[in-house]
């Protein structure tokens, strides 16, 4: 979930380089975040699995990215989840305050447009194609290739 348009065409550009762009759902705030994970709203006929990870900034309209990721964590269901802050704080205590409520992963953005990028398709390739997701509900697919990787932003969804 990102807020950044200019953020969102580079993560997208940086996955799809890594084949990984076909599996994400953008999304344009914490709010339609939050309904595209409970299927409720305009996604309530929304059909597969939930995403294998969320990729998730803090500075998002409507519900930040500290609040979704609280309310990910709090679900039985969706905890597992995992869910990657990629922010441009270096701030302690958001970090802390992110760790405290459960994140798997908090990295700074690079400013440095390469470096952006590399860190973009390092982080698609481990959570898309290195992690083991576990595998929980009605599906046996986490595996498979329609596994998303669910991230907000200020654009119209894909």
């Amino acid at each position: 979930m990102e807020d950044d348009l200019r953020d969102i065409e580079l993560t997208l550009a940086a996955l799809e380089e890594q084949n990984l762009a076909n599996k994400v759902f953008v999304l344009h705030d914490g709010a339609d975040a939050l309904d595209y994970l409970y299927r409720r709203g305009k996604f309530d006929r929304r059909e597969g699995d939930d995403p294998i990870v969320v990729l998730l900034d803090n500075k998002m309209p409507k519900v930040t990215g500290l609040e979704v990721l609280k309310i990910i964590k709090a679900d039985e269901i969706l905890k597992v989840i995992p869910v990657v802050v990629l922010t441009s704080s270096r701030e302690t205590s958001d970090l802390v305050e992110f760790y405290k409520h459960g994140v798997n992963s908090y990295v700074v953005k690079p400013v440095d447009f390469s470096e952006f990028i590399t860190a973009i398709q390092q982080l698609g390739i481990f959570w898309a194609a290195v992690n083991e997701p576990p595998i929980v509900g009605p599906s046996k697919a986490a595996k498979l290739p329609g596994r998303r990787v669910l991230v907000d932003s200020a654009v119209p969804s894909l």
